[in-house]
């Protein structure tokens, strides 16, 4: 009995620990979307370069929650909810790190742009970058806490970012139609804009995943979706 006690507290630590590998990871990418976010809003270079800084953190997390995982999956012979958690937690770390990359990316994106945000309105732009960061918060939440409603409330609020998205898409073509010199800076904020778009998708994967991990059940394939969106 000691051994296997001890074995059962050891499977009991390890899951705590990939949790909390988890939690950190999570917070990284809502930091590094919120910088991304000061750095385009505000013009603000030093907020887009700590988020650029932050971005090999989330590649060590990723790795280090592959790795655990993967010795639970082959040591620890996981069943049920434990199960659903570990497995996900693969698919999880993807999309955090992918969301991780959008707003390096988006960072980067920033630094070109020089005084463009003050000479065209951004306030679609203010709007869908205000949207995906609180559905990520909320995806993030809910995998700490395994909230399958606050997962569900996630899953649902992706169409207005796409309809956002879809506007913006028209609006920018726009610009660059009537002002051939803008087309440059319209080509970033198409990118800055996608970006964001696709941050949302990730932290929609996620809810989904979180759903899964805590009922059991898979989400339809088919999304709620707004007005298809056009390829930036």
């Amino acid at each position: 009995m000691p051994v296997g006690g001890h074995t059962v507290t050891s499977y009991e630590q390890e899951l705590i620990s990939l949790r909390h590998m988890m939690n950190e990871m999570g917070g990284l990418v809502v930091r590094q979307t919120e910088l991304a976010i000061r750095a385009i809003i505000g013009a603000d270079p030093d907020a887009a370069a700590q988020a650029r800084a932050l971005d090999p953190q989330v590649d060590t997390l990723e790795r280090d929650v592959e790795a655990l995982a993967i010795r639970l999956l082959a040591l620890r012979s996981p069943m049920a909810g434990d199960l659903r958690e570990i497995v996900s937690a693969l698919k999880v770390t993807g999309d955090l790190e992918r969301i991780g990359d959008y707003a390096a990316s988006i960072a980067k994106r920033t630094l070109r742009l020089g005084t463009f945000m003050t000479e065209i309105p951004s306030a679609g732009l203010r709007r869908m970058a205000q949207l995906v960061l609180e559905n990520l918060r909320d995806a993030v939440a809910a995998l700490s806490t395994h909230d399958s409603d606050t997962a569900m409330r996630v899953w649902r609020a992706d169409p207005a970012i796409d309809e956002i998205y879809t506007a913006m898409f028209r609006e920018f073509v726009t610009y660059m139609m009537e002002d051939p010199r803008q087309i440059g800076a319209c080509t970033n904020l198409l990118f800055i804009a996608k970006n964001f778009e696709r941050i949302g998708d990730h932290a929609t994967n996620i809810a989904e995943r979180v759903h899964y991990v805590v009922t059991g059940e898979v989400l339809p394939t088919e999304r709620p979706r707004g007005t298809a969106s056009p390829q930036a």
